[in-house]
């Protein structure tokens, strides 16, 4: 027989549990309200009731964390959702089973960026799980609003704090300062905002809250080596006793390649003929295929590492493991820095020198875009304002064939004389 209570903290109180069973105290004021008593000794505060023909039970909360008052009002609310055609246990499945932004990461990730390119897909896939996921891996994708975008951007353009490379000794690590870091802030502002939108494909939420991010401004960085400066570089080099990183860094600089592109080059690539390196497209940032022109210096150092890479590899530069590239040059760049005397040096800044030259040369920034693999032409033209002195020559030239020439005056006494 159904046992029923006018449920208050006391009578709560006083029920005993039994050994081999479970049982319920239902409220005489709401109905379906009950108080569960289990075996443990443990109680909680259940709604039973029926919704489209089927008996449910829903747990309001445990008791005492719930007061009896409590969840009579909780009861109430509950039921004026059933009576409206609502059932709580089916939204709340459908929460449970609502995608979160941990679920957007891995969907993304599988769907989107394996169509990248391997360094770009790496990339995205170490910002969303270490910058992005600790604020919002176990939010709902349609909890996030405009407000959490600006936030958690506004926090990774103020940087962290990094272990400094000074070690005092080998069990302390001090920490710098944070360092700034508003272009990554917009990097993952833009990849925020391609992932709601593919969400919005997906039927995961109706609206993209990262579509209006604020970008921070970006200083972009122009650091080109002098002739002296290269001077130095090849001096280094020459006398390094890695000429396979050596060789590397020769072919950034003769190139204009990224140093990724030509750590990955293959033998199969070039042309040497015609002198031409066909780079596929699974290593350019453009993903496509990008044909150049090489030198003669260019050529002599691919016919050179054929001499001395075994036969069986594809590779022009084996790494360590067998069968794959080599895959860092870092310790030796930072030799080579500090050899160099070229300590704000980075091996990117061999292809904007690359550039700077050719533009000294008179070539157009078409032709600096080809060269350099640009899809966009807005990229070449962060060099167009190193035209200036080829331009300045011109209008020279022009000026002078303009000129007029000095005419001969004759001394008109000495002709009387």
């Amino acid at each position: 027989m159904v046992k029923r209570l006018r449920l208050n903290d006391k009578t709560v109180r006083e029920q005993i549990p039994e050994e081999d069973r479970d049982y319920q105290v239902f409220d005489t004021e709401i109905r379906g309200l009950s108080i569960r008593v289990l075996r443990s000794g443990e109680r909680s505060f259940v709604l039973d009731y029926r919704f489209a023909g089927r008996q449910r039970r829903m747990v309001i909360g445990r008791w005492p964390e719930w007061s009896v008052t409590a969840a009579r009002e909780r009861a109430r609310e509950l039921r004026r959702q059933i009576d409206e055609g609502f059932d709580p246990l089916g939204e709340r499945s459908e929460l449970r089973e609502a995608p979160r932004f941990k679920d957007m990461i891995d969907r993304y990730l599988v769907e989107h960026a394996s169509t990248l390119a391997p360094l770009s897909a790496a990339d995205q896939r170490s910002v969303l799980t270490k910058l992005v996921a600790p604020h919002w891996a176990n939010k709902l994708v349609t909890e996030i609003t405009p407000y959490d975008v600006a936030k958690l951007l506004n926090i990774i353009a103020e940087g962290r704090a990094r272990p400094s490379k000074k070690k005092p000794n080998n069990r302390a690590r001090k920490l710098q300062g944070k360092k700034p870091t508003p272009v990554r802030a917009n990097r993952v502002g833009e990849v925020l905002r391609k992932m709601f939108n593919l969400a919005i494909q997906w039927g995961w939420r109706t609206d993209n809250p990262a579509s209006g991010f604020k970008k921070r401004v970006e200083t972009a960085r122009e650091r080109f080596l002098t002739h002296e400066e290269i001077g130095r570089l090849a001096e280094v080099l020459d006398a390094a006793e890695d000429q396979r990183a050596a060789s590397i860094i020769r072919i950034c600089m003769l190139t204009g390649a990224r140093v990724g592109e030509v750590r990955q080059a293959q033998f199969e690539q070039f042309n040497l003929e015609r002198g031409i390196w066909s780079k596929p497209a699974t290593t350019t940032k453009q993903r496509k295929v990008h044909r150049v022109p090489i030198s003669a210096d260019v050529a002599a150092i691919v016919r050179q590492r054929s001499l001395v890479v075994p036969k069986r590899s594809r590779w022009l530069f084996p790494g360590d493991v067998p069968g794959q590239p080599v895959k860092e040059i870092r310790r030796f760049w930072i030799n080579v820095q500090r050899e160099a005397n070229l300590p704000d040096v980075r091996i990117h800044d061999l292809r904007h020198t690359f550039a700077s030259l050719l533009v000294s040369g008179g070539a157009s920034l078409e032709m600096i875009g080809k060269l350099l693999g640009h899809s966009q032409m807005q990229t070449t033209l962060r060099y167009a304002h190193l035209m200036d002195s080829p331009l300045r020559a011109g209008v020279d030239a022009v000026a002078g064939m303009f000129r007029p020439r000095p005419k001969v005056v004759h001394d008109a006494d000495a002709k009387r004389g």
